[in-house]
């Protein structure tokens, strides 16, 4: 009987090839090459081991139900750019003074600059200063002008921001003069948010359904990134942060595993489109914070369309594999019934049968087989590669900053990068396949980095100050780095996405979400390591970092097998022998 299905298989396979062979004659000697042919035979014996893309051609590979499914899932993208990302524009830097409106109750006609020259010392520039004051005095106006004031103190009621056009955090709570939030903290808040999000997720959505995960982040992004707006204190900021961070990237997690309803190139493209889609929030986050006066309005605006999408309870389905692995059958079935209906399709009860799975019904898996499993052991190994990129990636945004570039120019320039960035993946894919797509991308993303930290930014290098440099070489200099930046955050940008593919289809379903998350859990630690390197103000230890990580990196990419063509395994059992 094996002989006889060996047999079967080996004549479909040369049926197969004498018909392209055939369709290649007619249609032009030379428009597809012996290498397209077997790319496309090596993709039809692949779905014939896999019994789900079998099914998924009676239901309809890319149809309307997917269509519909692929923009229900990537659509909350944006928004979660928009919280994601928000800290950027919220602390903009404020010149305040010392609020002395005391002295209008002798002079009520005192215009604002003839109080501030009464009430405020100055530096010895001229300049006002901005956390001192004059202590109020019981003296008329008039002696107030002819004998002036001479105590001084620290503010006592507060600040005013005469210069200021919009309302951010700094003058909200008075985050001046010793107050001042620091940076390391926010960003290990977000960063910590991200590292728990990423392994909570990841276990939710594998144990309890792609389904319940999407609905349990979506409420928290209701919860957490529209509830910023009414915060009263910095702290609760803070705590608001971290649980939104956790909310997004536990929802990058699950709608990557919900594309689980799409086989082969279908389900890249989708993962493709969804990172799209978070490219493009930013360059609408940042219109938004230029255009509105207020920065709690940025969090209303931003948080109100998440609303409608508590109509995912009823709108979007569970992943038919998940469905399958869990030993959910009827279910599996009516979900795939019922996409077969959305286009227009009819699924054999011949082909449902195939779902029935021999001996045990549910197949179970857990954190732990990422170490007793070879082949999982293997990919774990690489995901540490993830370790590197979110090195690299702080690395450029961090350089950016030092250059004292505007922030709506290093927000909207890499945000219309990062679109044709993970376009282009579509093609480097198609061509070059996963691995080569992946050592591509990342060598140039970390030359690009290794190069920005190498050269000087016409102020200093290496520790050396550079004073003496001319101002339009300086100024030639900060273009040619802002560049080199740009370009690497395009390289990186790409190797993100073809990272979450290549990861995508190395895991099985059992374990898909929970290895996406812990690939997420290691590019926050990358960013928190980097953080942590340059606060150290050694310049040589970003280089280092940045190489090392890179190089070992790379070696670990080298050893992963190609995907490309292959059917993704749904349980540790269905792992191809030479992967195990």
């Amino acid at each position: 009987m094996a002989k006889e299905n060996n047999f079967k298989v080996e004549f479909k396979s040369q049926h197969h090839l004498r018909s392209f062979h055939q369709h290649g004659a007619a249609e032009s000697p030379r428009s597809c090459s012996l290498d397209m042919l077997l790319r496309r035979l090596r993709a039809i014996e692949a779905k014939q081991d896999d019994k789900f893309a079998t099914i998924m051609d009676a239901v309809g590979e890319f149809g309307t139900f997917q269509w519909r499914l692929v923009a229900l899932t990537f659509i909350p993208n944006i928004l979660s750019t928009f919280f994601l990302f928000a800290d950027i524009f919220m602390f903009t830097p404020q010149k305040p003074y010392c609020n002395t409106s005391w002295i209008l109750a002798v002079g009520p006609n005192l215009t604002e600059s003839e109080r501030l020259n009464l009430t405020l010392p100055r530096a010895p520039n001229g300049s006002f200063l901005t956390c001192l004051m004059y202590l109020p005095v019981d003296w008329i106006l008039d002696s107030i002008i002819h004998f002036g004031l001479n105590r001084r103190d620290s503010c006592q009621d507060g600040w005013i921001y005469p210069e200021v056009k919009k309302r951010s955090l700094i003058n909200e709570f008075d985050l001046v003069c010793g107050k001042e939030p620091n940076p390391e903290i926010m960003q290990n808040m977000y960063l910590a948010g991200l590292l728990t999000g990423s392994f909570l997720f990841g276990f939710i959505t594998d144990k309890l359904g792609r389904h319940p995960s999407i609905l349990l982040s979506l409420l928290g992004l209701i919860i957490f990134g529209f509830g910023t707006a009414f915060v009263n204190s910095f702290h609760q900021y803070l705590f608001f942060r971290f649980g939104v961070s956790q909310a997004a990237v536990g929802y990058a997690i699950s709608s990557a595993s919900l594309s689980e309803w799409l086989v082969g190139m279908h389900q890249a493209h989708a993962i493709i489109l969804g990172h799209c889609f978070f490219a493009m929030g930013i360059m609408f986050l940042t219109g938004l914070a230029y255009s509105l006066p207020h920065w709690r309005l940025l969090f209303l605006v931003s948080g109100a369309p998440v609303f409608p999408f508590i109509s995912y309870i009823w709108i979007l389905p569970e992943s038919p594999r998940w469905l399958m692995m869990k030993g959910k059958l009827k279910e599996a079935k009516q979900v795939l019934c019922y996409a077969a209906g959305v286009n227009k399709k009819t699924v054999p009860s011949s082909l449902l049968d195939k779902l029935q799975l021999p001996g045990e019904k549910v197949t179970t898996a857990s954190i732990l087989d990422f170490y007793s499993n070879r082949h999982l052991r293997k990919v774990t190994l690489v995901m540490c590669s993830m370790f590197a990129i979110g090195c690299n990636c702080y690395m450029l945004s961090l350089r950016m900053k030092e250059l004292g570039v505007n922030i709506h120019f290093t927000q909207v320039i890499p945000g219309m990068m990062e679109v044709p960035a993970r376009l282009c993946c579509i093609f480097l894919l198609e061509q070059l396949k996963r691995k080569r797509s992946l050592i591509l991308t990342f060598f140039q993303g970390a030359l690009m980095c290794f190069l920005s930290l190498l050269l000087p930014s016409g102020t200093s290098v290496a520790g050396l100050r550079m004073e003496g440099w001319p101002h339009c070489l300086a100024t030639e200099l900060k273009s040619l780095l802002v560049l080199i930046i740009v370009l690497g955050e395009f390289s990186l940008a790409a190797t993100v996405t073809v990272f979450y593919i290549y990861t995508s289809e190395l895991l099985p379903t059992v374990l898909r979400a929970t290895g996406l998350g812990l690939l997420s859990l290691v590019w926050a630690a990358g960013g928190i390591l980097s953080l942590i390197v340059v606060n150290q103000n050694i310049a040589i230890l970003p280089v280092f970092l940045c190489c090392i990580s890179a190089f070992v990196a790379l070696f670990f990419c080298v050893k992963l097998p190609e995907t490309q063509d292959q059917p993704i395994p749904d349980s540790l059992k269905h792992l191809p022998p030479e992967r195990r």
